[in-house]
């Protein structure tokens, strides 16, 4: 925890940037019943019914002091899918020296996923362009990319979407408009507060 803290108090500096990551699976659902819409003095109406039409997933990654934040829509999970995210990062980022990558330690956001997808050679030139930072385990909290998947599901996705082409047509919108915003995220969370609000979690010593 005190290790992600430390990074969040980082400087801006674009030849070493911050970024954050994480994913979030999501159901494509249709409708079984036409909506009614809304009329002067009576809400929009949804039939409690619906259809599944499968599940994608949903990465996010955000640079918190710049305001930038990239998304992608896949159809799975997978390693390989993680390891090209990466790579889109780091191809966002080509001028960087550095770039420092926050994610949870999720069993797929790992060095080896990168050689699943590349080869050798791609794979090591890749990972050297990354310092990888974990949140603990039950500290996805930490991580500010769930800041900004949980905006773009409040936004953009809190309604029935059934077509991957459509999720991925209306998150790009988002990420376009989130964009030209410029919001930040101010984080003020740092180790001297977690070792007084989070005491418990500290081991006590005897003196």
């Amino acid at each position: 925890m005190e290790q992600v803290l430390d990074v969040y108090k980082r400087p801006y500096d674009a030849r070493f940037p911050v970024v954050c990551m994480d994913e979030s699976p999501r159901q494509l659902i249709d409708e079984v019943k036409t909506p009614v819409p809304a009329m002067p003095g009576q809400p929009a109406r949804d039939d409690y019914e619906y259809k599944r039409c499968g599940t994608c997933n949903i990465f996010m990654a955000n640079e918190p002091l710049a305001g930038i934040r990239m998304v992608e829509v896949t159809d799975r999970k997978t390693k390989v899918d993680w390891a090209f995210f990466v790579e889109k990062i780091a191809s966002r980022y080509e001028d960087a020296e550095k770039i420092t990558l926050v994610m949870d330690n999720l069993n797929t956001h790992a060095p080896g996923s990168l050689y699943e997808a590349f080869a050798p050679e791609k794979a090591k030139a890749l990972w050297d362009r990354f310092e990888f930072v974990y949140t603990p385990k039950h500290g996805s909290w930490l991580n500010m990319a769930e800041i900004e998947l949980n905006v773009l599901i409040g936004q953009c996705l809190n309604r029935r979407i059934a077509k991957i082409e459509v999720m991925r047509n209306e998150v790009k919108a988002w990420e376009s408009a989130r964009n030209g915003m410029n919001g930040g995220v101010n984080w003020q969370f740092t180790a001297e507060d977690a070792r007084i609000k989070l005491n418990r979690l500290y081991p006590t010593l005897d003196m």
